[in-house]
């Protein structure tokens, strides 16, 4: 368990010697365990009721397109803040940018901006709906890098069905 919340909090192999502004401003806002794993939680089940609540919003007449593509951006939001919990802020930014999740974070983040410019800019329900479905397939493919071998088995599993 010790070993857990080292690599999770990035105590292991750390590289002390050179610290930036961000990571000794990390160090310094660190929280105990207990208090992350709670974080955690409510972030991701909020993120989790918020997306269930804006797909519930989805059938309502005329706002409710409005309020699915809100609400579901929220909880993709909070889902993702969840894990700086975890990890801390730095850490996760840090995973974020790295070359195997750069472009599904690209894409996800992308997608979140352009589904408020749909659903509230542009006034296009239909836009606003797509942008949630690609910010679903970049945050499940986002997702599925944290799993070892996952995307080259969701990519053998299409291959073989196409």
């Amino acid at each position: 368990m010790e070993k857990l919340k080292k690599v999770l909090s990035g105590e292991d192999g750390g590289n002390s010697d050179a610290a930036s502004i961000l990571e000794r401003a990390n160090n310094a806002s660190t929280l105990a365990w207990g208090t992350r794993v709670k974080g955690f939680l409510i972030s991701f089940i909020l993120g989790v009721l918020c997306s269930i609540l804006g797909t519930c919003m989805l059938w309502l007449p005329a706002f409710g397109l409005a309020v699915f593509a809100v609400l579901y951006s929220v909880g993709n939001i909070c889902a993702l803040a969840s894990t700086m919990f975890l990890v801390g802020p730095c850490r996760q930014l840090k995973s974020m940018c790295a070359k195997e999740r750069a472009l599904a974070t690209i894409i996800m983040l992308v997608c979140l901006a352009l589904t408020f410019c749909a659903a509230f800019w542009w006034k296009k329900n239909g836009l606003a709906l797509l942008f949630c479905v690609l910010q679903f397939l970049a945050f499940t493919w986002y997702g599925l890098s944290y799993i070892p071998f996952a995307r080259d088995g969701i990519i053998k599993l299409f291959s073989f069905c196409f």
